[in-house]
């Protein structure tokens, strides 16, 4: 099984001013590309494997000895990324917070300016490399961070919202100023997919 790039579904500056094009291009068809040539290699050691990547992820202890690592960079980097595409978007319609998953932040985090408090926080406090994520674990929602490209999956959580804060994420345009970063990607966030997550987890 060989992984591909996912295709976006917007050009690389539809999301400016917020992220600009060329982090875009880079951070995708570089970065991104990049996860996806180690995967396929690591994987090619291996052509028994018949699981996919969500599988083994999910199940990291059971991935060969010599791969495991290797699945857990590239393999999580690939499944973040393309989860991160997903989670942004140009479409004004798209990014109003409202539905089930809506509702049930606001009921467990008191307010959506009281969530983004702690996403915020929880981003912007990752010493070095990582991601800030909602996820939904054992039915709950959860706010944390996990280093490098660690997925949820191998703590049996399902993502919700996943926030890239590597520096290749935002450099070019905020330097140093991961909080720029954070504070601008909130009006890029698609919801609308959020919901959609969430919605077919219930179902």
């Amino acid at each position: 099984m060989k992984y591909q790039l996912p295709a976006l579904s917007y050009e690389y500056n539809a999301l400016e001013p917020f992220i600009d094009a060329r982090t875009m291009e880079i951070h995708h068809s570089k970065h991104h590309q990049t996860y996806i040539d180690k995967l396929n290699e690591a994987l090619a050691k291996h052509p028994e494997l018949k699981e996919s990547v969500h599988e083994m992820l999910s199940n990291i202890d059971k991935v060969p000895e010599d791969i495991r690592i290797a699945i857990r960079n590239h393999g999580g980097g690939h499944l973040n990324h393309s989860l991160f595409w997903e989670l942004m978007t140009p479409e004004e319609k798209n990014q109003k917070f409202e539905g089930k998953v809506a509702d049930a932040i606001v009921k467990e985090f008191g307010s959506f300016d009281n969530f983004k408090e702690k996403f915020n926080a929880i981003a912007l406090g990752r010493f070095g490399s990582g991601w800030a994520w909602l996820v939904l674990n054992k039915g709950k929602l959860e706010i944390y961070s996990t280093a490098n490209q660690d997925s949820p999956l191998m703590e049996g959580k399902i993502s919700l919202l996943g926030l890239d804060v590597w520096e290749h994420a935002y450099y070019l345009k905020y330097q140093n100023k991961r909080i720029d970063y954070i504070s601008a990607w909130w009006n890029v966030v698609n919801w609308k997919k959020v919901e959609e997550i969430y919605s077919n987890i219930l179902k």
